[in-house]
């Protein structure tokens, strides 16, 4: 483990072990640590739009807008081979939050949300975006094919 100093004003300090003992990490290297990672990771995101990424793309919208739900359903089935799972929720009777988690090409989970959260009606559109690495290859079972594996970056 290697060890480095910061130096805070008071107020930032403060503010700071507010935030840490408000997420229940147990000391500041904790909260400095996950800080970090995800400095990083936005980073490469950015920077890696090339490669494999995992995501959770979440929105709300108003139903009762006119052909929305259509349109979301129609973006949503032509990217198919990038979704892994969604979860649809009412909040009240006109809005519902979608959670959509995705798995694929970087560039190509960025666009599927940027198509979705840009439609008029659709609202606090936020993607959440994990950067991969590919682990290794190898094959399961006695004729199984060769895959590479992808862990999150870090």
């Amino acid at each position: 483990m290697e060890r480095f100093t910061i130096s805070l004003d008071e107020t930032l300090a403060a503010e700071f072990d507010a935030l840490v003992a408000e997420r229940g990490y147990q000391n500041r290297s904790e909260a400095v640590r996950d800080l970090i990672r995800a400095a990083i990771g936005a980073a490469r995101a950015r920077e890696e739009a090339a490669g494999q990424c995992v995501a959770n793309l979440s929105y709300v919208y108003n139903h009762h807008e006119r052909t929305l739900a259509e349109r979301l359903t129609e973006i949503s089935h032509a990217h198919h081979d990038l979704t892994v799972a969604a979860l649809h929720t009412h909040l009240d009777h006109e809005h519902c939050l979608e959670s959509v988690v995705l798995k694929g090409p970087t560039g190509a989970v960025r666009r599927f949300a940027d198509s979705l959260t840009a439609e008029r009606g659709v609202r606090h559109g936020q993607l959440n975006l994990i950067p991969l690495q590919a682990e290794h290859h190898h094959a399961h079972g006695a004729h199984g094919e060769p895959h590479v594996h992808y862990k999150p970056s870090l």
